[in-house]
């Protein structure tokens, strides 16, 4: 099935990021960024950390099949998720909470995109590990 997920920090306290990712390389590329751009990219008070979608037009991804991508990644495993890798820099990364929701009747494309944009309108900036968006 297709949808959109949230990733959710609920820790109330400031973030504490690891200086390198949890992730292994993807295509040769090393996820790890630095210090300064985790915490150019933190946005105080939000809950919400990453918005992701699975499926759609183009795509045969179900959102068990891309929440199974988004996981392996993190445990350094090969998986083709290179999207919302900033997650695998904070320190509680065990701790975050996933939401999903099915869009049956509706691009997951476009749902994620207009989570964004209410986000967007909420923070002033995008998720934190929504990096393209």
């Amino acid at each position: 099935m297709r949808g959109v997920y949230l990733v959710f920090r609920t820790n109330p306290t400031a973030p504490r990021f690891l200086s390198n990712s949890t992730c292994g390389s993807f295509n040769g590329r090393d996820p790890t960024v630095s210090l300064p751009e985790l915490m150019t990219n933190w946005v105080n008070n939000a809950k919400v950390v990453y918005i992701g979608k699975a499926g759609g037009s183009g795509s045969n991804a179900t959102l068990r099949s891309r929440l199974g991508q988004y996981m392996k990644f993190g445990l350094s495993k090969q998986a083709g998720h290179w999207g919302g890798r900033y997650i695998w820099q904070l320190a509680d990364y065990r701790d975050l909470l996933v939401a999903w929701l099915p869009t049956p009747n509706e691009e997951p494309e476009e749902v994620a995109t207009d989570l964004i944009e209410a986000f967007r309108r909420e923070y002033g900036q995008r998720p934190f590990a929504n990096l393209n968006e």
